[in-house]
């Protein structure tokens, strides 16, 4: 996937940190802060992310729940 942006490489450099030990359900919010983005940023990213990323990216991204907000679950691919 070499037409990521800087910000999605930084979204999927995050979200393999998490899930160095397994899995992991994360909110939109919580990757923001800690990549320095909005939540409404991540989280239309990551729905666009759920749909391209591949074996050789190394994770699943998957829409989880939609109650207040959306969570996300992040796995090892």
């Amino acid at each position: 996937m070499s037409d990521l942006s800087e910000e999605d490489r930084r979204i999927l450099t995050h979200l393999r940190d998490l899930v160095s030990t397994g899995e992991a359900y994360v909110r939109s919010r919580h990757i923001a802060e800690a990549v320095g983005l909005t939540a409404n940023q991540v989280g239309t990213r990551l729905a666009r992310l759920s749909e391209t990323v591949d074996e050789e990216d190394e994770i699943e991204i998957e829409q989880w729940s939609r109650s207040r907000s959306t969570t996300w679950r992040i796995s090892k691919a």
